[in-house]
């Protein structure tokens, strides 16, 4: 299948250095319980916002015309990075400042997401740095890096974890290449460190193709996986439930509504879970959005602003 490389608009992060590791005096503010949205029948929608440039609150402004119920299931931050520092020659998790802010005003970019039941998960990235999920040096270095994102989860009131394996350019900065333990290890090491968070997988990079590893199996450790090619049906290749793979993959407003509505008729008449989409920005994208809850909601999304 000939896709390309998802196209993302991002401010390029190449950071002078291989700083941020996590502020752990930071106060965790988990906000009040959240609402249950209104019932919902059908596949889990999931909608990745480019912070660079747009609110993570517009991912709460679709709901559907029949039943009001949320659009979107679950919210990804994209995108906070995995940077090498070359002091102590380890990993660390790294935001930007437009991730930063979210993060610091949870109380009113993040909490009125959860309160409508939305999930809000933070999601990783590599940053041309050599550091990257696949080449932790050992285990207890994956352990390390393994806390520090457990620790953003419980500092900022998020729900989980996202992985995305591109950019890292392994070998930067005197880095090993990817090795069969390394993702086995980190994915382990947070699943233990958060039990009940999500983590999911964006099926790309060498860590996807790195899941086993002394006898232990990552793959049920994961909460969803989804396809990484925009516009295109593409089975992620994990041993997960089809409830929780989605082999559809859309960008809002760059895939065409035709397209968008095919592979939400697919998503529903396969049997799959997930409809994964990209790149929801501030515009009314009610036209979009529609053309797939058509198809897996059997009704139209309507904008709020």
């Amino acid at each position: 299948m000939s896709s390309p490389v998802r196209n993302r608009i991002r401010t390029a992060v190449l950071a002078l250095s291989a700083m941020t590791a996590l502020a752990l005096g930071a106060t965790a503010t988990t906000g009040a319980a959240a609402a249950p949205a209104a019932a919902k029948q059908g596949p889990t929608s999931v909608a990745y916002v480019e912070v660079n440039n747009n609110s993570m609150l517009n991912v709460g402004k679709y709901t559907l015309a029949n039943g009001g119920g949320n659009v979107f299931d679950v919210a990804v931050i994209f995108a906070a990075n995995i940077n090498y520092n070359t002091s102590t020659k380890s990993a660390t998790l790294y935001f930007n400042e437009n991730v930063q802010r979210v993060l610091d005003n949870a109380a009113t970019q993040i909490r009125p997401l959860q309160q409508k039941g939305i999930k809000v998960v933070l999601s990783v990235l590599g940053n041309h740095q050599g550091a990257g999920f696949a080449n932790f040096p050992s285990q207890q270095a994956a352990s390390a890096f393994a806390k520090q994102l457990s620790d953003a989860v419980a500092t900022y009131g998020l729900d989980g974890i996202d992985f995305d394996d591109e950019y890292a350019e392994y070998g930067n900065n005197g880095t090993g290449q990817p090795n069969a333990s390394s993702f086995v290890y980190l994915v382990s090491a947070l699943r233990a460190n958060m039990p009940n968070k999500i983590i999911s997988l964006y099926n790309i990079g060498p860590a996807a193709s790195r899941l086993s590893y002394g006898g232990v199996n990552i793959s049920s450790k994961f909460d969803y996986a989804w396809n990484p090619y925009y516009g295109t049906w593409q089975v992620p290749g994990i041993a997960l439930p089809k409830s929780k793979l989605s082999p559809a993959a859309v960008e809002i407003g760059g895939t065409s509504q035709s397209t968008v509505a095919t592979l939400a008729r697919r998503t529903v008449s396969e049997g799959y879970g997930v409809y994964l989409t990209y790149n929801l920005d501030g515009a009314d994208r009610s036209a979009d959005v529609s053309a797939f809850t058509r198809e897996l909601y059997g009704s139209d999304a309507r904008y709020t602003p």
